[in-house]
């Protein structure tokens, strides 16, 4: 399974957002939620799995979306399953420590 990931920069902050490989471009909306899984945001570089996984493992921002990719970060301890947030079925978690 492949995944995208893009790293972005503000302030100092290294922030990375990854998606399956399969939901981007595509916008998902549930009552008031909406997500767009954009090519600017997360459309960076198309990896293996296990590779996002460890980039994961390092980081202390990141933003993630995918039945994959949140489900490889739940068996590898990176997030609980309580941090998950799901729209139209499809989970999320954002991880951000201060």
């Amino acid at each position: 399974m492949n995944v995208y990931i893009k790293v972005h920069y503000k302030n100092d902050i290294e922030i990375i957002a990854i998606c399956d490989e399969n939901l981007l471009c595509k916008v998902f909306q549930e009552g008031n939620l909406r997500i767009e899984i954009s090519n600017h945001f997360f459309g960076g570089d198309l990896i293996q799995i296990d590779k996002a996984i460890a980039i994961l493992k390092q980081v202390s921002y990141f933003n993630i979306i995918g039945e994959s990719i949140v489900q490889e970060a739940i068996n590898n301890k990176i997030l609980n399953k309580e941090g998950i947030r799901y729209i139209n079925g499809v989970p999320m978690a954002l991880k951000m420590m201060f």
